[in-house]
């Protein structure tokens, strides 16, 4: 069965481990990929498009360059026979890719989206999809970020810099929801 809703996981591969991510302090949603996998075992048992969106970075030291052990997906959330893989090399799924023209392609204008970093390319990729006027909804259980300082230098916890990003989103771009939000939503169909 096809449906007009997609699940887009986001940079959800091995990279997201190196420690250059948390030099400020520990990531938040402990859960998140526990959360991720109930999100795609819930499309899954649809038979609902799964969309894993793979960060494919130029950068030489990048964790996510290709050939690299980081840019495996990571074993939770593998994509699996038939879902398709869109490759990215910015910030946004859309930029550079055919992310949009697939998706308006296959009929999908409805998609829940989760994975990593809240506040870097989830934000990016949930704004330029609200922004192309698809109905989004952000699994924010399903998504985790890292502490960072801010413009003046103060450290942020990761709670605070997800709940922003979450804040910069919500009503303007998407609608944030918790994984059971968004299984409850798959369940009514």
């Amino acid at each position: 069965m096809d449906s007009a809703e997609a699940l887009l996981f986001i940079d959800v591969q091995q990279a997201i481990e190196d420690a250059k991510w948390n030099r400020y302090g520990p990531r938040n949603n402990s859960e998140a990929e526990r959360n991720m996998k109930r999100l795609l075992d819930g499309w899954r048992a649809k038979r609902w498009p799964v969309y894993h969106i793979r960060h494919d970075s130029l950068e030489p030291d990048s964790p996510y360059r290709p050939g690299q052990p980081g840019h495996d997906f990571k074993p939770e959330v593998a994509p699996a026979a038939g879902e398709t893989v869109i490759a990215k090399r910015t910030n946004s799924a859309f930029i550079g890719t055919d992310l949009e023209a697939t998706l308006r392609e296959r009929g999908h204008t409805i998609l829940t989206v989760c994975g990593v970093i809240t506040n870097n390319s989830v934000e990016t990729t949930v704004r330029m999809a609200g922004n192309l006027g698809f109905t989004v909804y952000l699994a924010e259980d399903a998504c985790f970020t890292f502490a960072r300082p801010d413009w003046e230098g103060r450290l942020c916890p990761a709670e605070l810099v997800h709940a922003l990003s979450l804040a910069n989103l919500h009503g303007e771009y998407c609608t944030v929801v918790t994984t059971e939000q968004a299984l409850a939503r798959l369940r009514l169909f």
